[in-house]
């Protein structure tokens, strides 16, 4: 496309001379002028899939990332600054460097959700890149939240909700995405069956359900909210295609992949609750586990809480208030990991 150019004229009557001044802006420039994305959180499974869709999109993206060396295999020809995100002076110093941005985009999350490491990483690490991306004129932010923090019970989920609160109240515009379980999150039995074990499931297999959404799916939108105006300044929760499935239902897609009849193994969910209870008691004298006690915590309130919408009126899940996106579906996922084109990569969120 060619360039298109505009000059304009005109005099300046600069007492006692006369002034004749030209500008000769080169328009196309300006307006096509990619978009400048900061984005934290870009070395995790779905912040590669995000800066992938952005840079799709045409968006300039800088990651800021604790490693270069070991992010750049995932991230080719995206440009990455190192730091640490937990040190205000590193973000401003080594991420932001006083260049403008446009918009910042948060996969950030806390590694285990335990306390300290919540609060460090889902609320102060995002309020200080907040703070450092409106000094350098940031006036969007799209951030990855979770659908559960719907119903907080635990301090990563308290934590995640304080940061949102900052975030609403900024005056800048904003999209707060909550997306229901991923595929990594549902994906840890499949080896056990594949080797013959049976899936393994709380209760009846029925308590909960999820509407789970891959990360491509999620990445686009992720990297649609940046233009799509009616995304804007709104709370998204978000599950992929097709109906809500239970843990009774994601087992037996793993058995229709493998071609086999499906078997079940029922476990009480008041042994994760004893156990849970038992680590809390003996975290009163040990910070390694109250740590664990958490990390129980959480596999229970998963074991009890669908990743719906919640409707607060009838305190009840409901999964035709939950919005639908994408292609990809939990069934492609399970035959992929079958075939050995897909793993599981769930790091210290595994329960099985």
């Amino acid at each position: 496309m060619n360039s298109c150019r505009v000059s304009t004229s005109f005099e300046l009557d600069l007492e006692p001379h006369l002034a004749f001044v030209h500008f000769d802006m080169d328009l196309a420039a300006i307006v096509t002028r990619p978009k400048r994305v900061f984005l934290l959180g870009a070395t995790g499974t779905i912040g590669r899939a995000t800066a992938r869709a952005l840079q799709t999109r045409g968006f300039h993206v800088v990651c800021f990332v604790r490693d270069r060396a070991k992010a750049r295999p995932h991230l080719p020809g995206i440009e990455l600054r190192e730091g640490q995100v937990t040190d205000p002076t590193s973000l401003e110093r080594d991420g932001f460097r006083g260049e403008a941005f446009d918009v910042l985009v948060s996969c950030l999350a806390s590694r285990t959700g335990v306390k300290r490491d919540a609060w460090a990483i889902d609320h102060r690490a995002h309020l200080a890149a907040l703070r450092a991306a409106q000094q350098v004129g940031v006036k969007q932010m799209v951030l990855l939240s979770a659908i559960c923090v719907q119903k907080p019970l635990l301090a990563f989920q308290k934590a995640k909700l304080a940061f949102e609160a900052e975030l609403m109240a900024s005056g800048i515009t904003y999209s707060i995405v909550r997306p229901t379980a991923f595929f990594k999150s549902l994906s840890g039995q499949v080896s056990r069956v594949k080797a013959g074990k049976p899936y393994i499931h709380f209760g009846d297999g029925t308590l909960t359900a999820c509407k789970p959404i891959s990360d491509d799916d999620l990445a686009a939108y992720m990297a649609d909210c940046l233009t799509q105006e009616d995304r804007w300044n709104k709370i998204l929760p978000i599950g992929g295609p097709g109906p809500a499935l239970t843990p009774r239902e994601q087992g037996a897609l793993i058995f229709a992949a493998l071609g086999r009849e499906p078997k079940y193994q029922t476990m009480p969910i008041g042994i994760l609750a004893f156990i849970r209870g038992c680590l809390a008691l003996f975290g009163l004298f040990s910070r390694k586990l109250a740590d664990k006690a958490e990390l129980a915590s959480i596999g229970l309130y998963y074991a009890r809480e669908s990743m719906l919408v919640l409707d607060p009126v009838a305190g009840r899940y409901d999964a035709q208030a939950t919005p639908s996106f994408g292609s990809q579906t939990l069934a492609d996922h399970y035959a992929r990991m079958i075939r050995g084109d897909a793993r599981d990569d769930r790091g210290d969120h595994a329960v099985f």
